[in-house]
């Protein structure tokens, strides 16, 4: 690494950056009798998830449980409590690590970037992720927002990430598929590039400088 790049620590989001998110093909995968086409996966995303708002955003902060969630949800949108557990259930088997990522995470573990992560994660999930995916060793640390109660892009989960990683923001690189976890991030003096996939965030990182060429 050259001396400009060798500060930097580099922060993953997990779901659709790390892990496989596609709630849509979900929903449709889950529940056939209901998400019967695109237009119909798109609604129930939204209905489903809130935008990660609202019931689930609630979930992710890890100020609602399970049983909870799935009575609301329900109760909201009209789907049976057991079409909404099966949801809920099936989450876990959706986060598979995306394998273009593990590459890239492994390569500048190797190249000695020190690795943290900063996630959107209920608890239930969280637990799950880190019994199940060795590639969580990669990591130096990271906060999961279920365990500190603050959601991207609430500045407080970022103030707690810092404290945790004990570094300045502008020591920090995050990847994160949310234009608006980037566009907070930016905010608070990080360096933070939106995802879309393993090879762009590899280019973002070499033209912003944050690793060498030879990664």
């Amino acid at each position: 690494m050259s001396p400009a790049a060798a500060p930097k620590r580099i922060v993953f989001d997990f779901g659709a950056v790390l892990f496989h998110w596609q709630p849509a093909q979900m929903l449709r995968r889950e529940l056939p009798h209901v998400v019967t086409d695109a237009a119909s996966a798109s609604h129930w995303e939204t209905q489903f998830f809130q935008g990660y708002t609202g019931d689930w955003g609630e979930f992710d902060r890890g100020t609602v449980g399970v049983p909870d969630l799935v009575q609301r949800i329900s109760r909201r949108t009209g789907l049976a409590p057991a079409d909404v557990q099966k949801v809920v259930d099936a989450v876990p088997r959706e986060l598979q690590p995306v394998p273009a990522t593990v590459a890239l995470l492994q390569r500048l573990q190797r190249a000695g970037h020190v690795l943290h992560y900063l996630s959107n994660m209920p608890e239930p999930y969280a637990r799950h992720l880190e019994a199940s995916h060795d590639v969580l060793g990669c990591f130096t640390s990271g906060i999961f927002s279920s365990r500190v109660h603050h959601n991207k892009p609430e500045p407080a989960i970022y103030a707690a990430a810092m404290q945790l990683f004990d570094v300045p923001a502008s020591e920090l690189v995050l990847l994160d598929d949310s234009a608006q976890n980037v566009a907070a991030a930016r905010a608070l003096g990080w360096h933070a590039f939106q995802f879309t996939d393993a090879a762009q965030a590899e280019a973002d990182l070499r033209l912003g400088g944050h690793i060498d060429a030879n990664t």
